[in-house]
């Protein structure tokens, strides 16, 4: 399993994946699970992916193919070159379709599930910050002020913090802190999620992305981590008792 988290702020947007997969408790291993695709000084997009692994790899890998058939001179579009960051979405989406109509029947007549789910968040010169959460028909729906994130995987551990304190106008400091400690929730009440981490920033109008791999000794992560363990114990303790 994994767990991926997209934040659409109005200061840019921020997204982290674990790196885990899951085949049983014999076959686990490492596979990142974040891809960005960017033409510098024109458009940024970070791809989150969770589910199939071998569904997910296939998209990534259409993705990347038809990026290079457009740049050889092909025809067509590719999500480089659509006019928005939501035709983008929409090509990504049929991509998604076509490798379910593709390979979902032969993945469970072998007994494996061949649900798939993305996040795919970016933005191109002269438009907005855009970030949605694709599923296995290829649909989608979009991270707006009401809910400016959006989560796949094991999201339930890693949900009440960011509820509590996303809002819009979060800056990108705090968001990061925020789904580090929306992360490391998951990380002590999942083994299917695990480390290490894929972080990216995107901020708005640069165009451009910055890049993080956090490997479980990162320091300012442990930090982070033991900072809010013993946050919590002290918020607890300072609970009042209930008389029965």
């Amino acid at each position: 399993m994994t767990y991926c988290v997209g934040l659409r702020l109005r200061a840019g947007l921020v997204m982290l994946s674990d790196t885990r997969t899951n085949a049983g408790v014999d076959n686990i291993a490492r596979f990142k699970k974040m891809q960005v695709f960017e033409d510098a000084g024109e458009r940024s997009i970070c791809i989150l992916a969770a589910g199939n692994l071998s569904v997910t790899q296939s998209v990534i890998a259409q993705l990347e193919a038809d990026i290079d058939h457009v740049r050889a001179g092909g025809r067509g579009e590719c999500i480089l070159t659509t006019e928005t960051i939501y035709s983008a979405a929409l090509l990504a989406g049929q991509v998604m379709r076509d490798i379910q109509q593709r390979d979902s029947s032969s993945i469970m007549a072998q007994g494996a599930a061949a649900d798939a789910t993305l996040l795919f968040g970016g933005q191109r010169r002269g438009g907005e910050l855009r970030l949605f959460q694709i599923y296995s028909a290829g649909n989608f729906i979009e991270a707006g002020d009401d809910t400016p994130y959006l989560q796949i995987g094991e999201h339930k551990y890693g949900k009440p913090i960011l509820d509590r304190v996303i809002r819009p106008e979060t800056t990108i400091e705090e968001a990061i802190k925020a789904v580090l400690v929306s992360m490391d929730s998951t990380l002590r009440s999942n083994l299917s999620v695990g480390m290490p981490l894929d972080l990216c920033v995107i901020r708005g109008g640069e165009l451009s992305h910055k890049e993080l791999r956090i490997e479980a000794d990162h320091p300012e992560f442990r930090q982070i981590s033991d900072s809010w363990a013993a946050s919590l114990r002290q918020a607890f303790n300072n609970l009042p008792n209930i008389k029965i």
